[in-house]
């Protein structure tokens, strides 16, 4: 008898055990089950994915990128909504080299479709020079991005009369089309790790090529972009009511990271300096009420119903703490110092929020 009320006690166990295993893993997966919709609230789209980029082709699917926690090789997955991109499976595209260029911090991705083919733009740098970082190229032989061939491009390249452009620290490349002509905007330091963070707009001539010189869109200025790096970074681009506008990433990868944004008139020259006007202050930052800590790194797309949304990164904390696992071996820093890191902790999830517009139809970006 005692045998036999031991055994359901055990069985009991078990099937509890199961119980909340099974409820911690729908929580996880899917917030439609405590009624929360997640493309109306601040919770992540998709965990631990930095510097996310969203773009919806014509065939309906949401492709997604963005840098993977370990700095290693490019993920893609697709949907047909945004939801469901966090339970989409991960394709992975294409792998660091073992040693040479793209060989170590393989950041920012981002996937376009220009003239009929795939390309991914991203950054990489060296495992004997971890900081050497430049802009690369990938394109599909193929028109299915999950499973055909990626073939390497090479690094992105300067006009023929342009010698400064990608010959130093350089990231975070985006590309969009105005007026009939395409554009190439990225940061690049001038003077290695340590320089200010620049961000530059050229026109290009070919999705790889340059056509023109580069043009220096804005520089660090203020000082909520000079909080302990002098940075202006991961571009974006959105357009509305006869206005162009570019978002940028400022400051260091922790707490304090922010974004910033740059407008023009639809009609001006993009290259030239006087068509732009500086926001003074951040469009946005963290917000500790919210739990939301350095925002940044944005991309746009749209909804299904077409209407504008904003894809950024942020933590739920505010003190990052780095993983010695994800530092490269070339880094001797002491351990208190890489943990200190915010740029070797995982957990800058991707986000989305409506963009919404104020009556002078500039954007307005607000959490939830």
């Amino acid at each position: 008898m005692m045998k036999a009320k031991s055994l359901i006690k055990l069985v009991l166990v078990v099937f509890s055990l199961l119980a909340v295993a099974n409820s911690s893993q729908l929580n996880a997966q899917d917030h439609a089950a405590d009624g929360k919709d997640i493309t109306k609230s601040n919770d992540p789209i998709v965990l631990q994915r930095a510097d996310p980029f969203i773009y919806k082709h014509t065939d309906g699917y949401y492709y997604f990128t963005g840098s993977v926690p370990t700095y290693d090789a490019i993920e893609i997955r697709r949907a047909k909504t945004i939801e469901g991109l966090q339970n989409a499976e991960p394709f992975k595209v294409w792998e660091k080299h073992e040693s040479g260029p793209m060989s170590r911090h393989i950041w920012a991705p981002e996937i376009h479709y220009l003239d009929g083919k795939w390309y991914v733009y991203f950054a990489a740098s060296e495992e004997d020079d971890i900081w050497k970082l430049r802009p690369y190229v990938l394109e599909l032989k193929g028109q299915d991005p999950l499973k055909d061939e990626w073939v390497e491009l090479g690094m992105m390249q300067a006009a023929d009369d342009d010698p400064k452009s990608f010959t130093d620290f350089s990231l975070d490349g985006t590309v969009f089309e105005h007026n009939g002509k395409r554009y190439f905007c990225w940061a690049e330091k001038t003077g290695g790790q340590f320089a200010a963070s620049n961000l530059y707009l050229a026109e290009m001539e070919s999705p790889i090529k340059l056509k023109t010189v580069q043009f220096m869109l804005t520089t660090p200025d203020y000082d909520w972009e000079r909080i302990d790096f002098w940075v202006n970074e991961g571009a974006a681009v959105i357009k509305n009511n006869g206005k162009i506008y570019i978002t940028f990433s400022a400051s260091a990868t922790g707490a304090s990271y922010s974004m910033g944004m740059m407008e023009a008139d639809e009609n001006a020259d993009l290259l030239d300096r006087n068509s732009w006007k500086k926001s003074r202050y951040p469009v946005l930052e963290t917000n500790e009420e919210k739990g939301l800590y350095g925002p940044g790194h944005n991309s746009f797309t749209v909804d299904e119903n077409g209407d504008p949304l904003m894809i950024y990164h942020a933590r739920d904390y505010e003190n990052a703490v780095g993983n010695p696992k994800m530092v490269p071996a070339t880094d001797k820093r002491p351990l208190e110092e890489i943990k200190a890191d915010p740029l070797y902790d995982p957990n800058r999830h991707a986000r989305m929020m409506e963009v919404k517009f104020d009556n002078n139809g500039r954007p307005v970006f607000e959490f939830y």
